[in-house]
């Protein structure tokens, strides 16, 4: 029997394109969200669209392994560059994760350690893999990289802000939801991953950018999802 796989954007958009290709079985409603149940290329899926920032995206990551007993998630979406080698319409598979708000320095821990329970968030092995693995397939113009993805409730669009996450992290882009999503599944031990394709450069542009090329992104890291539940069915 096939797990079932949770895949979670903050926006509309995020989740359009898998939308288009979901066989819908159910849609229920709870907390103000809507959970699309079906399969896609006959392997169950629920879709959802948690909003944007972490509370949202905590609540519904919580939801979707209370309600729907989800084996697996992953989340797909736009983020910033932070790194100069990382372009626009480029994609980002996450290897670890850190909410880079979280500051408790003043108690002695460094910046992003979530007391109790560590700093890093680790992306499950398997669909990392596989996300690497058919990145060509799904979108054979773009770029992957994979490394560390950083999260917090900003949207990051100034170069100083972005300096010092580049100084203090050394992560590849930056997001509002990953981390989040990754702190509960890990709570829950619900493998996970996150996929982001870049939308903005993070700096003084950002808001024109995001804007003009958020669509293309999430059209990107959708394309990558929908090639890593081929895999999936494969398994």
């Amino acid at each position: 029997m096939k797990k079932t796989l949770g895949i979670i954007g903050a926006e509309q958009q995020e989740i359009d394109l898998l939308l288009e290709h979901l066989s819908l079985e159910k849609t229920v409603k709870k907390a103000g969200l809507s959970f699309f149940c079906g399969t896609i290329h006959d392997y169950p899926v629920v879709i959802v669209k948690a909003g944007i920032g972490k509370v949202n995206a905590a609540a519904c990551t919580q939801m979707l392994i209370d309600l729907f007993d989800v084996k697996m998630i992953v989340n797909t979406g736009a983020a910033g560059s932070l790194d100069s080698r990382i372009n626009i319409g480029d994609i980002v598979v996450s290897t670890e994760v850190i909410q880079h708000d979280l500051d408790v320095t003043d108690l002695g821990y460094k910046p992003g350690d979530v007391p109790g329970t560590g700093k890093v968030f680790t992306s499950d092995k398997l669909l990392h893999d596989l996300a690497v693995s058919c990145s060509h397939e799904a979108n054979p113009d773009v770029t992957v990289y994979e490394g560390l993805i950083l999260t917090g409730d900003q949207f990051i669009s100034g170069q100083e802000k972005k300096n010092w996450l580049i100084d203090t992290f050394h992560g590849l882009c930056a997001e509002m939801e990953g981390g989040a999503i990754a702190h509960v599944a890990s709570l829950n031990e619900v493998p996970f991953l996150i996929i982001r394709s870049i939308s903005d450069k993070a700096d003084g542009s950002a808001t024109m950018d995001y804007t003009q090329f958020s669509k293309m992104a999430s059209y990107h890291s959708a394309r990558l999802v929908e090639a890593l539940i081929e895999k999936l069915l494969a398994l």
